[in-house]
């Protein structure tokens, strides 16, 4: 966003609501109405800001998921340490009940941008034979494997887990749980591969479906989680009652069900489900599966989050954890359906 544009922003926020008229009466800067207009409808279509009435009798207002989708310096952000930053310390449901329900995190050009690749997408898969689109998917299914591993702290190189999951060849100096982690994100690949429409519409007991093959053979509890989980590196404390994180995940179920864009729909699947964490362990692995089972249904790439770094990817969670802010976690899901479109397939 540039200054000019928010400056408009904070001019709103101060007023609450306004015309276009006020706004250019109001500011401290030097452009015509006209080009103050163009902004106007750039920041509407971005969903920075709302309006409404008609004519003369517009007034503006800031949109209810400014604060969701604003655009957030994160190094800044992380200059801070853990206890000096001012977070949203408690699960906050209505981000799922009362804004994402309502209104769309991404913007016209976001949208375009995204529709423009799946067509690239689409053109690329319609000249595949059936076996050379399998051949391709286990070359991202390796990816994914590997880098969704990777940022919970699985040691294995790609090299390392392409040898095991074509050969089943372990790494040496490795633990026999890194393999199997690997291994279980291969099967719940082939799963969905097996079963596209499995988790269509999507429901808690598909969701606890895919994290039981995501953690079998693995210490881990299934089933949704009845007791207290910490989060290293935030003071987020995500729900502890199991009713409670029941209701959540049902209620993130109806929303993302009930949004017509599958982009949309993939996106808050990756964050939702991290977000309220309703496993003891395994919910970032769950929700990149699942965000791309939904993807795989609707005919759409998947994503293999190869060019992610750990810290990045974490670090943009943890700013949803914090401030319920979508924007950076976003890019990384925009960059990496543009970087799946253009290498698989």
């Amino acid at each position: 966003m540039d200054a000019r544009a928010q400056i408009i922003i904070d001019f709103v926020k101060k007023a609450k609501e306004c015309s276009s008229k006020e706004i250019f009466d109001g500011i401290n800067i030097s452009i015509s109405y006209a080009t103050l207009k163009r902004i106007l409808t750039k920041l509407k279509s971005e969903n920075y800001l709302s309006s409404k009435g008609k004519g003369k009798g517009t007034k503006y207002f800031i949109s209810p998921t400014y604060e969701v989708i604003q655009p957030f310096d994160l190094e800044k952000y992380y200059e801070k340490e853990i206890d000096e930053r001012e977070i949203k310390k408690n699960f906050n449901l209505s981000i799922i009940t009362d804004v994402l329900s309502k209104h769309s995190v991404f913007s016209d050009n976001d949208l375009s941008k995204l529709n423009e690749l799946q067509e690239v997408f689409i053109n690329n898969i319609s000249q595949l034979t059936h076996n050379e689109y399998k051949i391709e998917f286990e070359r991202l299914a390796i990816d994914l494997s590997w880098k969704s591993s990777q940022i919970e702290g699985n040691t294995y190189s790609l090299l390392e887990t392409e040898r095991l999951l074509k050969e089943k060849e372990t790494a040496s100096g490795k633990t026999k749980e890194e393999a199997i982690m690997l291994l279980n994100h291969k099967d719940a690949l082939d799963f969905i591969l097996e079963n596209p429409d499995y988790l269509n519409p999507l429901a808690v007991s598909k969701i606890e479906d895919i994290h039981s093959i995501l953690t079998k053979d693995l210490a881990v509890e299934r089933n949704l989680r009845k007791k207290r989980v910490g989060i290293s590196g935030t003071n987020y404390r995500p729900l502890d009652n199991e009713f409670q994180i029941a209701e959540a995940l049902e209620n993130s179920c109806i929303l993302i069900n009930n949004k017509k864009n599958i982009f949309e729909k993939a996106l808050l699947t990756l964050v939702l489900i991290s977000y309220i964490q309703p496993f003891m362990d395994g919910n970032k692995r769950t929700a990149r599966i699942v965000s791309n089972a939904l993807l795989m249904n609707e005919k759409h790439c998947p994503l293999s989050f190869r060019t992610v770094d750990s810290i990045d990817y974490k670090k943009a969670m943890l700013l949803f954890y914090e401030q319920n802010n979508i924007s950076i976690f976003k890019d990384i899901f925009i960059d990496q359906y543009e970087f799946a479109v253009k290498t698989y397939f």
